[in-house]
């Protein structure tokens, strides 16, 4: 990152920075106000833009806004007096990345762009794994970098040629029906029926005539015929969600109707032939559920010839700052907001946390956090207690059983730093005072941590 905009209405202040960023290798241009400033990132790309929160003719919240409205990428640095931090707040509220206070402190003004060159190397990265997703392909709205992942899409293009049934074992949340619904998608099948079905949420006595239909006078309120799921599949996919919640006297029909391709309605006395391929779902165990008894062995092995394991979330954590990312542009595009993505702060966390929904939960936070965020980068502030308390470093360390004084400290050190700045909102001079050491003192030590 080397082209930076300084937009200030005070030629001093625009000679002292834009000198200040020349001695650090940094290429500069001054504006004078607002329209001069709109031409020249107009005209130019700019990595950052410095503007001075108070000018004449429109003022840096006013500008940024501006800025932002008219799609112009460019990270923005606002200027503000000593005291006048209210102002660079609301600056930030409009989408400013971050501000420094007059007089300028050069630690302070490299520091910042350090962090902002950091959250631009994110964005890159995000965009580079994008396109490695896209190389890999993206199958039926998933989207992934991680080997595992790319493992099930070479899977679902391979099964999805053939007519064999397919077992999805995976936990909640991890997608079983999406990578169905790509089988289906990428199969012969395709201009065919996709029909699903959770066989854990129809009650027993109701799953047999949803399942196979029923003919009139079967039961007391079959006033009709009725086809099944898979009469109404014929031609397509028929996907058994949660098949390991399906009743033994089903299962012995279903094993017929996928041993025989024939299907025999309540109150029937003849079968009826269907052209239907049959994937089956579960987050269940089948292998021991057919070990004690719960699940029919044969059935599972009729079921099993193409199995396909989706990993959970905690085993394939590469792919959380994409999905991030995807999850963002989704939200952003359904409620007409501009959240950017994740600090480097929050993406910690959302790394470190063990996801036990998975894909469903993470793509629920992260909602949640473009809702509730007053900037334009999710912080950590703004993810659930449930993920932010996967950071609380100071807990787990010393319950670690370490005990090296000078290691301990160190991590201590760091977190309570990176607090301090959280608490005061990035203001290092208020921080400083929260951690009772100097200024100088807070500025060497984010150095030394790399903390941004």
């Amino acid at each position: 990152m080397k082209r930076i905009l300084v937009v200030d209405d005070e030629e001093s202040i625009r000679v002292s920075l834009c000198a200040l960023l020349a001695r650090h290798g940094y290429y500069t241009s001054a504006a004078r106000g607002a329209s001069e400033a709109l031409a020249l990132l107009a005209a130019d790309d700019v990595d950052v833009a410095f503007i001075d929160v108070r000018m004449p003719e429109m003022d840096g919240i006013d500008l940024t806004r501006e800025i932002i409205t008219r799609g112009i990428r460019t990270t923005i640095i606002v200027m503000s007096a000593y005291g006048s931090v209210d102002n660079a707040i609301e600056a930030l509220k409009a989408g400013a990345y971050d501000y420094v206070t007059k007089p300028f402190k050069t630690d302070e003004v490299i520091l910042t762009l350090a962090k902002a060159e950091e959250r631009e190397g994110l964005r890159r990265e995000n965009a580079r794994l994008k396109a490695e997703a896209v190389g890999r392909g993206q199958v039926g709205g998933m989207i992934a970098a991680s080997e595992a992942m790319a493992r099930v899409f070479k899977l679902i293009s391979k099964v999805a040629e053939v007519r064999s049934t397919v077992l999805i074992m995976g936990e909640s949340g991890t997608g079983k029906e999406l990578v169905a619904r790509a089988i289906h998608n990428a199969s012969a099948r395709a201009k065919g029926p996709f029909v699903a079905v959770n066989c854990g949420a129809i009650p027993e006595t109701l799953l047999e005539s949803e399942l196979y239909g029923h003919k009139r006078g079967a039961f007391t309120d079959a006033h009709a015929d009725k086809p099944g799921l898979f009469s109404e599949a014929d031609g397509g996919t028929l996907l058994l969600d949660e098949i390991g919640e399906l009743p033994m006297s089903l299962q012995v029909k279903l094993l017929r109707t996928l041993q025989e391709g024939t299907i025999r309605r309540l109150g029937d006395t003849k079968d009826e032939k269907v052209d239907v391929r049959v994937i089956a779902a579960t987050l269940r165990d089948l292998e021991e559920d057919t070990r004690v008894g719960r699940f029919r062995e044969d059935l599972y092995y009729r079921l099993n010839v193409l199995p396909i394991r989706i990993p959970p979330l905690r085993e394939r954590r590469e792919d959380i700052p994409l999905l991030v990312t995807h999850f963002v542009e989704r939200v952003n595009a359904r409620l007409g907001t501009a959240i950017e993505g994740a600090t480097p702060e929050a993406e910690k966390m959302l790394l470190a946390y063990e996801w036990p929904g998975n894909v469903r939960e993470l793509e629920n936070v992260v909602e949640r956090a473009v809702v509730l965020t007053e900037g334009t980068w999710i912080a950590a502030a703004d993810l659930p207690d449930r993920v932010q308390e996967t950071r609380d470093i100071i807990r787990s360390t010393l319950a670690s059983g370490e005990l090296s004084v000078k290691k301990t400290v160190r991590i201590i050190e760091e977190e309570l730093i990176r607090r301090a700045l959280v608490k005061t909102q990035g203001n290092r001079t208020k921080a400083a005072e929260v951690l009772e050491i100097s200024h100088r003192a807070l500025l060497y030590k984010i150095k030394q941590y790399g903390i941004s």
